[in-house]
């Protein structure tokens, strides 16, 4: 099994989660890791996936939130209603668009943190890609045996969308979003639903 390098940026994305939230949708949950983490804060946790077998792996973990097998694009979520959704390097599984149904289902103030992944092809991204390799290969070195034990999950690799491509989607469909690059081929995606702001889907 593979180490789980989603797993080194739980913290960062626990930061994302605004003040006084109570309610918490985490999409593509896996095996439940980051749903425990945020109902470990006290908040009110769903957990989607497509995966039977990760969605069986996180209800045997327990830990507080609930879990449901289901696509979140065919899944009916209620409108305004989530203060904080995560989504853990699953959004590349599904069209970019998606992202229109999480933020309709955020409540005012919500934010939407994205973990999302992109391919390697430009200079820049080289670049970036260089110390992340050098990373892993000195953490499989220290975790070695002691890594925990990981759900295999289906692999979409390359992802569709380039690191260009991405922030001018996210530019056309969350006004105001912020997109930076983070080690590990992996980019920080944050919308903030502000309070009184109309969805727009244009």
């Amino acid at each position: 099994m593979g180490l789980n390098y989603n797993d080194h940026y739980h913290r960062l994305l626990l930061k994302q989660v605004p003040d006084g939230a109570l309610t918490a949708l985490d999409v593509g949950c896996g095996a439940g890791r980051f749903a425990r983490l945020l109902a470990g804060r006290g908040l009110d946790v769903e957990g989607v996936d497509a995966d039977a077998g990760v969605i069986e792996a996180a209800r045997a973990a327990g830990g507080g939130p609930r879990y449901r097998r289901a696509d979140v694009r065919e899944w009916q979520l209620p409108d305004a209603h989530y203060d904080v959704i995560s989504c853990i390097a699953s959004l590349h599984h599904m069209p970019f668009d998606t992202v229109l149904t999480l933020r309709r289902a955020l409540a005012p103030g919500g934010v939407l943190a994205v973990l999302g992944l992109y391919p390697i092809k430009t200079a820049a991204d080289f670049a970036w890609a260089a110390p992340a390799s050098s990373l892993l290969k000195a953490e499989r070195l220290l975790r070695g045996r002691h890594a925990a034990p990981s759900v295999r999950v289906p692999i979409v690799w390359p992802p569709p969308l380039t690191y260009a491509e991405t922030r001018a989607e996210a530019a056309r469909l969350l006004p105001g979003a912020t997109l930076r690059r983070l080690l590990f081929w992996r980019y920080l995606l944050i919308y903030r639903e502000e309070r009184g702001r109309g969805f727009d889907a244009a």
